[in-house]
């Protein structure tokens, strides 16, 4: 079996896990490495140069290095023939929980405004909100919103909420599906959690008219793709006080262009697209499972519907 490994990330704790976890096979760093590309089975791949993967005849299977394939899927000539495989790994579940969790324990306990009265030496208590009654809604029901769901509900958040592009089922949350259901989920979402993939269905999703829809003074989380969010509009309803504060980690650009004002506002928090890193270790045994499970000729999980985008 051969590998090549296509991405910008460092090579070398992908060889040494991938040496570990599928021993069998022979990989090459594109780039790196001489590589006859007739003879290539299978590519890992994290946001290849469009136009790459068509260049090798003989590949069997993609394995995309992380979740989202959004960037995979605007190359025009990917082999649609062969099977892309997503991946989801426990880790990278758990690293999303977290920073999940993380913001709207923020948001819910007001962290956002001690900080700002640390700055101006304001000692002022806050009553502690109820997480009975805080409406949380996430939007994308997928691996990761039901994970983000269960970590909610453990910690008591009970008016908890979801809305998908088809109806999914989860207990404990109210689920809200399609065009139909989106205007009534986010007027209930105090703090929004996004996680949807980017989709031409999802592209520029929230909106003027969409966040017009959120309580006043809700919170804005978007872990999910930079591009479902109109930054114009969501700029605006930071500084008109609709949207209170949002923690920002995908945009529409990356890096984040220096003078996008994203940087200045006070009340928007912006990480560097860290909220889950694929971790090699964890995903090459997830990669290496996918990968047997073509050589043996079954369809591995996840494997990527071209249509719907994911």
């Amino acid at each position: 079996m051969n590998i090549v490994y296509i991405s910008a990330d460092n090579p070398t704790p992908w060889r040494k896990a991938l040496r570990l976890n599928i021993s069998e096979a022979d990989v090459f760093v594109w780039g790196e490495d001489e590589i006859d590309k007739t003879a290539i089975d299978y590519a890992l791949v994290w946001k290849p140069e469009p136009g790459l993967l068509a260049r090798f005849p003989a590949l069997k299977g993609i394995v995309n290095l992380g979740a989202g394939v959004d960037a995979l899927l605007q190359d025009q000539t990917l082999p649609r023939h062969v099977p892309l495989v997503r991946l989801v790994d426990p880790r990278l579940t758990s690293g999303m929980v977290e920073y999940m969790i993380h913001w709207v324990l923020h948001f819910h306990r007001d962290m956002h405004v001690y900080a700002h009265q640390q700055h101006a030496h304001d000692w002022t208590q806050h009553a502690n909100a109820d997480t009975q009654k805080r409406r949380v809604g996430i939007l994308g029901l997928g691996e990761l919103g039901q994970a983000c769901a269960d970590a909610l509900l453990a910690l008591g958040f009970e008016s908890l909420s979801g809305w998908s592009r088809t109806a999914k089922e989860r207990p404990g949350v109210r689920s809200y599906a399609g065009e139909e259901g989106l205007k009534p989920f986010l007027q209930q979402c105090e703090i929004l959690l996004c996680l949807l993939p980017l989709t031409d269905g999802t592209r520029g999703l929230l909106n003027a008219d969409a966040l017009a829809q959120l309580p006043e003074g809700a919170f804005v989380i978007n872990a999910g793709r930079g591009p479902l969010v109109v930054d114009d509009d969501l700029i605006e309803a930071l500084h008109n006080g609709h949207v209170q504060a949002a923690a920002l980690d995908v945009f529409n650009a990356e890096p984040l262009p220096q003078d996008h004002a994203y940087w200045t506002l006070d009340n928007v928090f912006v990480t560097p697209h860290v909220a889950s890193l694929t971790t090699p270790m964890s995903s090459s045994a997830v990669v290496a499972k996918a990968l047997r499970a073509l050589e043996s000729g079954k369809t591995p999980d996840n494997v990527v519907d071209h249509d719907q985008g994911y």
